[in-house]
């Protein structure tokens, strides 16, 4: 932040500098008799000079990435500004300093300035160079980000298209429900599910959505107790951030033995605080026997840490345990 303050001040610093360097003779000599001997035109001739070769230095010779190369046009052009400069001078005052004396001072007050100059090109470059980094970084995260988002579970798809036509061939009266439900579960996914931010609500009614469909293939078999407490629906997340945990639950409950497996969900929203939790029966010999292909479909919880790594750094805790049974996943993110 203060590099950037910096630089946005650099034109400033420039006219300060050298309203500094053409004053200097005159504050140095005020309140003496007579006050400072030379022309105000003589101190521009000289501020002139100094510029010349700090602004070569500065816009062409620092920037250059072979510098070497150069040595000898840029040594050239000090002595060529330092002869001229010699000249000029003497018109103000004939028969000052002698030539050598004069060369040797031009000489370390141009590499002084060269100096001041090359510290200013230094932090300029540097605060770019940072910027630039930045900047790749954040749009590696931008593209991962939309990578995980676009990840569709097949297995979910599939097995709920045979539920709905299970349920057509048996003329259920569900069918039209299941199929708008899926429906809308799409829609999310190509529109909301594609922007940066959406309402909490929003994400909210799809997972909503999803848990109803999966409660409904998996019926007898699969129940998820969904709960919300939410104490601000405009409060803006990103998409689908959620999902993977509860997709993971019902991906494993629906592999045990037996029927009613609970799975139990909370959501609360406090003071722009997001607490989330699921748990869920599990059982490692049932999921050692999952396919591969099922196991590394959708979003997933290994993913799913990456994004909140990359969208809340040190903004978030998860915590997932797995003991006694059940599968248990705690996260909190701080909005």
């Amino acid at each position: 932040m203060k590099k950037k303050k910096i630089i946005s001040l650099e034109p400033y610093i420039h006219i300060i500098l050298w309203c500094a360097v053409l004053f200097y003779p005159y504050i140095k000599y005020m309140g003496r008799e007579n006050g400072y001997a030379m022309s105000f035109l003589h101190e521009l001739n000289s501020l002139f000079f100094k510029i010349t070769i700090s602004y070569t230095l500065y816009f062409w010779f620092f920037p250059l990435k072979n510098k070497s190369k150069y040595l000898l046009i840029i040594f050239g052009l000090f002595v060529i500004n330092i002869i001229a400069y010699y000249y000029t001078d003497d018109l103000f005052h004939p028969g000052h300093d002698e030539y050598w004396v004069h060369f040797a001072s031009s000489a370390l007050t141009y590499t002084g300035f060269g100096v001041v100059f090359y510290l200013i090109y230094a932090l300029k470059k540097a605060y770019y160079s940072e910027l630039k980094i930045n900047q790749l970084e954040k749009e590696k995260k931008i593209s991962e980000i939309k990578a995980l988002k676009a990840t569709i579970n097949p297995h979910f798809l599939f097995n709920t298209l045979n539920t709905i036509y299970a349920n057509a061939l048996k003329k259920d009266e569900k069918t039209p429900y299941l199929i708008l439900k899926l429906s809308d579960n799409f829609r999310y996914l190509i529109n909301d599910a594609q922007k940066d931010l959406i309402l909490i609500e929003k994400d909210i009614e799809h997972l909503k959505g999803y848990i109803n469909l999966q409660n409904e293939r998996l019926v007898n078999k699969v129940f998820a107790n969904f709960n919300d407490n939410i104490d601000n629906g405009s409060q803006q997340i990103p998409p689908l951030l959620l999902i993977s945990f509860v997709e993971n639950a019902f991906k494993y409950t629906s592999l045990l033995k037996g029927k009613n497996h609970l799975i139990n969900i909370k959501i609360r929203l406090l003071n722009n605080e997001l607490f989330f939790y699921c748990e869920n029966p599990y059982s490692e010999e049932s999921s050692e026997n999952i396919e591969a292909n099922w196991k590394e479909s959708g979003i997933g919880i290994t993913n799913s840490k990456q994004r909140l790594n990359n969208l809340y750094p040190k903004k978030h805790s998860l915590n997932i345990t797995k003991s006694n049974g059940l599968f248990k996943v705690k996260l909190k993110i701080l909005l």
